[in-house]
């Protein structure tokens, strides 16, 4: 009867190097499994954030525009305010939109909407909040705006942050105007960048013109354009012999054209015209 340890003793096994060379090749292999991994992570969050970038200023310009139409449409009276500073070296402004109705003792609030921009310390950038209020309880959102109270509805809410650049302006006769209070102008230039700024020689910042999205919002698009018709000028009539000769101060004999050698027309004015007589030598 054979030994335990025989047994045992007898089957091939393992040795130390060969273990380490096993765990030596896994982990190459892994270190390039991650590497690849890492690379396609990496283009996917770049693509990513391409994408994000170029999308996120889109929507909010239309969400802009989406307020100006909307306050526009409605013929109460309307009133814009625009305001530009700069804010720890940043470019932020203020648009305000007022529409109201004219009573008895006071003009009344309707809708109020303010877009603004202010300087966040944590992230060294602007914030973009958005407010809307109204004096006589009109609700912009029926299900979640009856469940808040009348202070809740008078906060600034954030609508996103990293903003570097952040300008508007009122377009009147064709030019950018960046102070701007009174009733509705022709349109308002909305200028929004999400871009790395570097500093300019008055100790501000700025963004590249390809880094920015710039819209501009014509407003009222609904008004009636007047166009002004050019007076119907009178056609003079055409083949008048007679007054044309009186421009030209001439006057056409009845008789007919004398003819060079002697001879003479004694045709019609509309007949055919014989040829001149030559003298016989």
């Amino acid at each position: 009867m054979k030994k335990t340890s025989d047994i045992f003793a007898g089957r091939p096994g393992f040795s130390l190097a060969e273990v380490l060379a096993a765990m030596v090749i896994a982990s190459l292999v892994m270190v390039a499994v991650l590497g690849i991994y890492s690379r396609v992570e990496s283009s996917a969050a770049t693509i990513r954030r391409k994408f994000e970038s170029s999308r996120l200023p889109t929507d909010i310009l239309q969400r802009i525009a989406e307020d100006l139409d909307q306050i526009m449409a409605t013929d109460s009276y309307t009133a814009i305010s625009i305001k530009n500073k700069f804010e720890k070296g940043f470019p932020t402004a203020q648009l305000t939109i007022t529409r109201a109705v004219v009573g008895k003792n006071k003009p009344m609030t309707l809708e109020s909407i303010v877009w603004q921009t202010n300087y966040d310390y944590e992230s060294d950038s602007l914030v973009l909040y958005r407010q809307r209020t109204s004096e006589i309880g009109l609700l912009e959102d029926k299900l979640l705006d009856e469940e808040r109270e009348n202070w809740e509805q008078e906060l600034f809410v954030p609508i996103c942050e990293g903003i570097t650049y952040f300008k508007i302006q009122a377009v009147r006769d064709g030019e950018p105007l960046d102070s701007f209070i009174g009733r509705v102008p022709l349109g308002i230039q909305v200028t929004i960048s999400f871009a790395e700024p570097f500093k300019t020689l008055t100790n501000t910042f700025d963004v590249f013109d390809e880094d920015k999205f710039t819209r501009t919002i014509a407003v009222d698009r609904t008004r009636k354009i007047k166009f002004k018709i050019a007076p119907k000028q009178e056609k003079k009539p055409e083949g008048d012999l007679t007054e044309g000769a009186e421009e030209s101060g001439e006057t056409e004999k009845p008789g007919g054209a004398e003819i060079p050698g002697g001879a003479e027309n004694t045709g019609g004015g509309g007949g055919p015209r014989l040829p001149p007589v030559l003298p016989v030598k």
